[in-house]
C-alpha cells in the first residue's frame, strides 16, 4: 500500500486562504517572487519573518498566523516576529496541517486560547 504524501506547505497555505475567504475573513499574505539570478525572495521593505497570513474578520478580530508543513520548523525571525506581535496583544499562531480541525473552529469564530504562541 503507498504511503500519501503529506501535504505541502503551500497547498496547506492555500487550504487556509482558502477557508478564510470562506467564512468572511479578509486575507493578506505575500508571495515570494523569482530574481533575475533565479533566487527566490518576498520583496518587503522592514524586518525578514514575519508571519505568512494576516486574517481580518470584521467580528473575528485579526489573526497573525505562520503556517509550516507538519516538520517545518521556525527560524529566528520568525520566533522573534511571533514574539513581538504577541507581546503587543496579537493573536498569534503556528499552524500546521495537522492543526486544520482547530483552524476551521477559529475561522468559524471559535477561540480557544491554548492554541496561541
Amino acid at each position: 500500500m503507498a504511503s500519501l504524501d503529506p501535504m505541502s506547505e503551500r497547498d496547506f497555505q492555500d487550504q487556509v486562504i482558502a477557508l478564510a475567504i470562506l467564512h468572511g475573513w479578509k486575507v493578506h499574505h505575500v508571495r515570494p517572487g523569482m530574481t533575475s539570478t533565479g533566487r527566490w525572495m518576498t520583496h518587503v521593505q522592514g524586518h525578514r519573518g514575519f508571519p505568512d497570513l494576516v486574517l481580518c474578520h470584521d467580528k473575528h478580530g485579526i489573526v497573525f498566523a505562520e503556517l509550516k508543513a507538519n516538520k517545518g520548523r521556525l527560524d529566528e525571525a520568525q520566533v522573534d516576529w511571533l514574539r513581538f506581535l504577541d507581546s503587543a496583544g496579537g493573536e498569534v499562531y503556528v499552524w500546521r496541517p495537522t492543526d486544520l480541525p482547530y483552524i476551521l473552529k477559529r475561522l468559524k469564530g471559535i477561540r480557544d486560547a491554548t492554541q496561541t504562541v
